[in-house]
């Protein structure tokens, strides 16, 4: 039975060679997910409300989530992913699993270490991670937080099966992965809360983890992968050697931005009950178009860019990410407008149900709008920071990270008094922004011409037709009605409907006057067979098409 799935060609994926048909793949794959995860938030919500349970609950993700960031994401994105398809590229397959191997030996063993040695401390730590919560929310914390110390562990090992699949251009069952890891949590919420309370929560997120290693391993084994647990020797590979020299500056980065939800974390703590659970809330919300948009498109692209700068062909390096810089603005921007447009009504058809009341609402929605005004910034940090990393320049993204969580800790500080939950998610937006600008400003230096022309000119004509689709929805929700609106989900619902479609179809046609080549690209798109398209990833950037 095992030996038929292995050789399934649902599990001998074929690489998928158009970035267009990757970023498809991983878009599809992400609507699920962020379906799932809508899912999850809205029985959370409906089950325990914006209270302590959700504070205490967000509050145990921080520390894993840590250790996961640090330890698996920083390896992966800066340093194992472009040396192991080095390797691969030059048909060096016997070095690339040896490095795969060696890597996933340090993972287990220094993660198991770390979790282990965490676990014991946890009271300690979450002292200074909720310096706010006391009594029972406290003592459930630490509770929660030790159960999900195994998800970094397991997340860890489904991290480098990630890795592995990306490097090969298998994109699928990579982007399977999530939806396993959301179902996890939701049969949590749903299933386990009902026998063990709140501690069921905790275990839904350990499920996930494991769903999210399990459904990628049989693809991983059959692409070649073989195992043997080692310290030493994988210590004495140059190759793990030269990963490790790569992400330590990588590690760093990822470390400035956790710090920033740590902050978020810590400060939310001494605010009203339930703060942390409404920060939550909202940029679960905004970051779908980020994962949707900005993380497919980036993940597609990377190994792209990878070739292209070890091939030193900076040209279509330059095409490559231009281009993929201009399909997410063309996503993201409309869509963020939409959001501060709609934020309630998006909020109360997401959120409204249950322990989840009209006080909650408030306070996500107008949070929500807040995180939204820097949306486009945070969904191209992805495409940016791998630019970068393509280049294999870790330290640069490190340095202005450094600066900007500076700032965000200074404006944390200086709102928070006055505007609590609002002041931060200011910080967060501005913060987010200024990471973008500067970013962008020290890969011009490095690269060149980053085909700034192209990316202005979409740019501005993109948020034109964006402004001109928001001031259609506003119409809209207004010519529904502004008297009731939010009293029942069925009026929510019509009302948003009307509101979105007058905004999606302004938007559309301002972009087919304005003549916005990102606009055409999407239709084309959906009238053709993206994976038959016989460009290949590598050979011919000069498409880097919609979803």
């Amino acid at each position: 039975m095992i030996q038929k799935l292995v050789k399934s060609k649902f599990l001998n994926e074929r690489p998928t060679q158009s970035i267009a048909a990757a970023a498809l793949i991983i878009s599809l794959a992400g609507v699920a997910s962020r379906l799932l995860g809508i899912l999850r938030d809205r029985i959370l919500a409906g089950q325990f409300g914006a209270g302590d349970t959700l504070d205490a609950y967000y509050a145990a993700f921080r520390i894993p989530d840590l250790i996961y960031n640090l330890m698996i994401v920083g390896a992966l994105s800066a340093a194992f992913i472009p040396v192991f398809t080095e390797l691969i590229a030059e048909e060096k397959e016997a070095e690339a699993w040896k490095l795969s191997s060696g890597i996933l030996s340090l993972q287990i063993i220094i993660t198991g270490i770390v979790s282990v040695f965490l676990v014991i401390f946890s009271p300690q730590l979450m002292r200074l991670v909720t310096p706010g919560y006391t009594g029972s929310k406290f003592d459930l914390t630490v509770l929660l937080t030790r159960i999900m110390f195994l998800s970094p562990f397991l997340l860890g090992i489904s991290g480098i099966f990630g890795g592995i699949l990306v490097s090969f251009k298998k994109f699928l069952i990579y982007s399977l992965a999530p939806i396993f890891y959301n179902l996890g949590i939701i049969i949590g919420a749903v299933v386990f809360v009902r026998y063990l309370g709140p501690v069921g929560l905790a275990l839904g997120v350990v499920l996930g983890a494991v769903l999210h290693m399990l459904v990628q391993f049989p693809a991983v084994k059959f692409s070649g992968f073989h195992f043997k647990l080692s310290f030493w020797q994988a210590l004495k590979n140059p190759k793990v050697r030269k990963v490790l020299k790569l992400m330590i500056p990588r590690t760093l980065t990822i470390a400035v931005s956790q710090i920033n939800f740590t902050i978020i974390t810590i400060f939310a703590s001494t605010l009203a009950a339930g703060s942390l659970a409404v920060f939550n809330f909202a940029n679960n919300i905004q970051s779908a178009p980020l994962g949707l948009f900005g993380v497919s498109f980036s993940i597609a692209v990377f190994p792209t860019l990878s070739a292209l700068a070890t091939q030193k062909k900076t040209d279509k390096f330059v095409v490559a990410f231009a281009r993929t810089f201009n399909q997410i603005s063309f996503f993201v921007i409309p869509l963020s407008v939409f959001i501060i447009v709609l934020r309630a009504q998006t909020v109360r058809l997401i959120l409204g149900s249950g322990k989840f009341n009209w006080d909650n609402t408030i306070l996500t929605f107008q949070t929500l709008g807040l995180l939204a005004v820097s949306l486009f910034a945070q969904s191209l940090l992805p495409l940016l920071t791998r630019a970068f990393y393509a280049i294999q320049n870790t330290k640069t993204p490190l340095y202005i990270g450094i600066a900007s969580e500076a700032v965000n800790l200074f404006l944390v500080v200086v709102l928070i008094k006055s505007f609590g939950v609002f002041g931060l998610a200011v910080a967060f937006s501005v913060s987010s922004i200024l990471n973008m600008v500067l970013l962008m400003i020290f890969l011009k230096k490095q690269i060149g011409n980053l085909g700034g022309k192209e990316i202005s000119r979409a740019t501005l004509q993109i948020a034109a037709a964006s402004l001109i689709g928001g001031a259609a929805a506003q119409f809209g929700k207004y010519l529904v009605g502004t008297q009731g609106e939010l009293d029942t989900f069925l009026a929510v619902f019509v009302q948003f409907v009307i509101a979105s479609s007058l905004g999606a179809a302004a938007f559309s046609l301002t972009a087919y006057y304005l003549r916005i080549p990102e606009f055409f690209q999407f239709t084309n798109s959906l009238t053709r067979k993206v994976f038959r398209m016989k460009k290949t990833i590598g050979e011919d950037t000069g498409e880097v098409s919609g979803i």
